[in-house]
């Protein structure tokens, strides 16, 4: 079993914990007249608006004004931000309760490429469930655009680790990304990459 002898989760958000549709959020963008989404959704693309905002390097208002300069005509706020959040579905609720019990057996931490904008939706509408909001799931949430870092540099594992105090050999990372992974493996991290949509909670000895 994977989670012997391990002592601390490392989650992602995105593909793991929450269902994403990023075709809806390509069709959202083109209504707006955005003709080139995956421009924006790049995240090859170090410079690219998708990055630099997930790296914490531009504000919400400014990228807003870099997708208002992309589409070339005048969209609101309230637009831009609806069609970006249209790349969230969902997090299932059997997720959320999978979470919940996790927590009586490991120290979980959240650990997501994301930005503020996505975040703030993300605290706002799908993690709130029966009593529980986003602090309940978590020791804590390590996120890209706070820490001006981004997996799948090593720098954001090594700045976790030193900050939550854990040793990686007791350390489960599960990511969507085989990339992030990889990166987490040669620190001596155990992975287990999952599939969109997959039920992982397998992994673990649940009753």
């Amino acid at each position: 079993m994977k989670s012997k002898g391990i002592k601390n989760l490392l989650i992602d958000l995105g593909g793991v914990l929450i269902n994403l549709d990023r075709q809806r959020c390509i069709e959202h963008f083109q209504k707006l007249g955005l003709q080139n989404v995956d421009a924006l959704l790049d995240i090859q693309n170090q410079d690219g608006l998708l990055m630099q905002q997930e790296k914490g390097l531009i504000t919400p208002a400014e990228f807003r004004d870099g997708v208002r300069k992309m589409i070339g005509k005048a969209v609101s706020d309230k637009q831009i931000d609806a069609a970006w959040n249209s790349f969230l579905v969902d997090i299932p609720t059997q997720k959320l309760d999978l979470l919940l019990k996790l927590r009586e057996k490991y120290v979980v931490y959240l650990l997501s490429n994301t930005n503020q904008i996505h975040w703030e939706w993300t605290c706002a509408h799908l993690f709130p469930y029966r009593t529980f909001k986003v602090e309940d799931y978590f020791e804590k949430t390590y996120l890209s655009f706070e820490m001006k870092m981004a997996k799948p540099e090593p720098e954001i594992f090594k700045a976790i680790i030193e900050d939550a105090g854990i040793e990686p050999k007791e350390t489960l990372f599960i990511d969507d990304s085989e990339m992030n992974c990889k990166t987490a493996q040669n620190l001596g991290i155990s992975t287990y990459t999952a599939k969109a949509g997959e039920d992982w909670s397998p992994l673990f000895n649940l009753k």
